[in-house]
């Protein structure tokens, strides 16, 4: 019987990535006590990376779909962390949300809630979350947001 998170990604449309493998020397994730801390995941899709800059290249609303797409690789390394029981997922505890913007561009807060919204649309009450949402002049491979996440298990 799948999990109420697989149900509900289901009636959105959703499905989890594979979880992304490491680009450099770290982990995708560490479990500590009954914490799981998940690397950043870089925004891509079936069609590969979301590479651009929020204010010059992008919209806000473009930025927030990118930000969905990180929230679903979040999520699909919580999965691998697991061994595949999501049920052993209590709350989501903090999002740190980075965005490849121009110096002026200031809706960070708004591009990231793409992840928020969607954690909160999958989770309820238990997708809500501390955050940070910050600008950067760049990202890795020239993507447009970077999320990580801190998740609680049961």
């Amino acid at each position: 019987m799948p999990h109420a998170l697989e149900t509900r990604l289901a009636e959105l449309g959703l499905t989890l990535p594979d979880a992304p493998t490491p680009a450099a020397n770290y982990v995708p994730w560490v479990i500590s006590g009954k914490q799981v801390f998940v690397s950043g995941q870089i925004s891509q899709n079936q069609g590969g990376l979301i590479r651009g800059k929020l204010g010059s290249d992008l919209s806000t609303e473009q930025g927030a779909e990118a930000a969905q797409t990180c929230a679903l690789s979040l999520l699909a390394q919580l999965r691998a962390a697991v061994d595949g029981d999501l049920s052993r997922l209590k709350r989501v505890v903090k999002l740190v949300g980075f965005v490849n913007c121009t110096p002026d561009f200031t809706d960070q807060p708004k591009v990231i809630n793409g992840a928020s919204d969607l954690m909160v649309a999958l989770l309820g009450d238990a997708g809500r979350h501390a955050r940070s949402a910050v600008g950067a002049p760049s990202l890795p491979l020239g993507v447009a947001v970077e999320i990580e996440a801190v998740f609680e298990l049961t």
